[in-house]
């Protein structure tokens, strides 16, 4: 096949990078153009395409955000999210955040709270292999947040760290995140499906 265009405007997470995964699931499409309307969509998607074989480039014009890719030969579908085999049998285990603060009663108590447990997490060891933040917990790894260094540790040591970048939006953090990979609701599906096991605070 040759140039295929999807217009994705306006569609909500991850419905851009759905109908994409779809139409080149449909043929062997050398080259795409995925129109969308905000910079999650855009690094989703352009994530997406690079994980199946594709070359990307992006632009910016009035507001729409232009992702092409382009690929030589056919090129198989990847899983949604890398680097999901086991190593040694070991136990995977996702931690689910979808709060800054633990608990109820006490706001300042509850982040004190949330930063000793993400500050923990390294007990965890090698087990720990998805850490999710979604709704307000994608706060914790934005620029000013107390809990930054420890997840930037964590990141160096290997935890995959998935932002919700439809939360991100809503709380006009997207170019305040530090650490972690900007996602999509796909990815976090996908992640808790490969999970062994799952923690989950909110």
């Amino acid at each position: 096949m040759g140039n295929d265009t999807l217009d994705c405007r306006g569609l909500a997470c991850p419905n851009p990078v759905l109908q994409t995964k779809s139409r080149i699931e449909a043929g062997d499409v050398r080259r795409i153009t995925v129109l969308v309307d905000n910079p999650a969509a855009k690094e989703n998607v352009s994530r997406f395409l690079a994980r199946s074989g594709y070359l990307v480039e992006d632009a910016e014009v009035d507001g729409v955000y232009q992702v092409v890719g382009v690929r030589e030969g056919k090129t198989a579908i990847p899983a949604i999210s890398p680097q999901v085999s086991k190593t040694n049998g070991e136990t995977r285990i996702a931690v689910l955040v979808a709060t800054d603060r633990m608990g109820t009663g006490d706001d300042v108590l509850g982040k004190k709270l949330m930063f000793n447990f993400i500050a923990t997490l390294k007990e965890m060891g090698s087990e720990l292999w998805r850490l999710i933040l979604v709704n307000a917990g994608v706060k914790l790894a934005v620029e000013g947040s107390e809990s930054l260094p420890a997840l930037m540790e964590l990141d160096r040591e290997g935890v995959h760290i998935l932002v919700c970048g439809t939360c991100l939006n809503h709380f006009d953090l997207l170019e305040k995140k530090q650490v972690g990979e900007t996602t999509n609701m796909l990815d976090v599906v996908t992640a808790l499906q490969l999970a062994d096991k799952l923690i989950s605070l909110s």
